[in-house]
Order: structure tokens, then C-alpha cells, then sequence
């Protein structure tokens, strides 16, 4: 019984050894990684040694990027605004047709006056003549373009003093209620 505690006992010193032995090679592995991933350097860390050259070169490129971005809005916008004076147009037809249809289908045919005398004809119900729409405001984001055009300014005036693109200060001014 002694040899066998002696061999347990041995065992276990045996085992706490590589227990030990296991536990500082992963320290040193840990230690040896990180070491090396502090000298990798972040490259947000510092800042890039640009020359000046480079530096407006970029400086220039976004300034460029930003003004084709502001055009492409204008453009963007002048379209919407466009397809939006059209679409209006377009609901002021269909209106217009819609009332005519209304008109023309409320007015019942004349009936032919029966022979008979003992057949009575009903009297016709009141047909009442459509009411005409009172004409529309003038839209208010078009309101400075009327104000200008009314002060005697050109087109091109307007749009420059506007910052909108000639295209769409002409078709408002070709759109405007009178």
C-alpha cells in the first residue's frame, strides 16, 4: 500500500509539474504575441505624412466631389419640380373631363311623348349647371420666381439670383396662372 501512495503521490507532483510547465509556456506565448501587436502600428494611430502637394490634390478632389453633388441635387430637384407642375396640370384636365362626363351624363334623354292617353309622363328632375372651381392659388414655392419675373428680371437673372436652373425658372414662368 505505501508503493502505491507513493506512486499516486508521485503522480500527482508529476502532473502539478506539467500543470505548471503548460500554464508558463502559454504566458510566455501571450506575452511574445503581444509584444508584436504593439509594434504594428494602427495607421489611424498617426497622422499620414502627406505632402502639401497632396494634401490640396485631396483638398481639390473633395471640392470637386461636393460641387458634382450639389448639381445633382439641383438637377434632382428641378426634375421633381417639374414632374410635379406636369402632374398638376394633369389633375387639372382630369377634373375638368370628370366634371364634363359628369355634366353630360346627368342630362337624361328627352322622352318621346307617349300616344296613349293614359300613360303620364314624370316630369324631369332639375338638371343643375356645374359650379365652375374658383382658379387655384399660385403654388407659394413658386412665389419668388412671380415676384422677380414681375420686377422685370431675365431668366437667367432669376436663376442666378435664385440658385435654381434656368430650365425650371422658364417652365414655371410658362406654367403661371394669369
Amino acid at each position: 500500500m505505501f508503493s502505491f501512495l507513493s506512486t499516486v503521490q508521485f503522480t500527482r507532483d508529476e502532473s502539478t509539474q506539467w500543470f505548471v510547465l503548460a500554464v508558463g509556456v502559454m504566458a510566455t506565448g501571450y506575452l511574445v504575441l503581444r509584444g508584436r501587436a504593439k509594434r504594428r502600428k494602427d495607421p489611424f494611430e498617426r497622422p499620414a505624412a502627406m505632402g502639401v502637394s497632396q494634401q490640396r490634390q485631396l483638398e481639390r478632389d473633395i471640392s470637386n466631389l461636393m460641387v458634382e453633388m450639389l448639381e445633382t441635387a439641383r438637377q434632382m430637384t428641378a426634375q421633381l419640380d417639374t414632374r410635379a407642375t406636369r402632374l398638376e396640370l394633369l389633375l387639372k384636365e382630369a377634373d375638368a373631363k370628370l366634371a364634363a362626363l359628369k355634366t353630360a351624363t346627368a342630362t337624361p334623354a328627352k322622352p318621346t311623348p307617349a300616344t296613349s292617353p293614359t300613360t303620364t309622363v314624370p316630369p324631369e328632375p332639375e338638371v343643375l349647371a356645374p359650379v365652375a372651381k374658383p382658379e387655384p392659388l399660385p403654388d407659394p414655392r413658386h412665389a419668388d420666381v412671380y415676384a422677380k419675373a414681375d420686377q422685370g428680371l431675365s431668366l437667367s437673372e432669376i436663376a442666378r439670383e435664385l440658385g435654381r436652373p434656368s430650365g425650371e425658372v422658364e417652365l414655371i414662368l410658362a406654367l403661371r396662372p394669369h
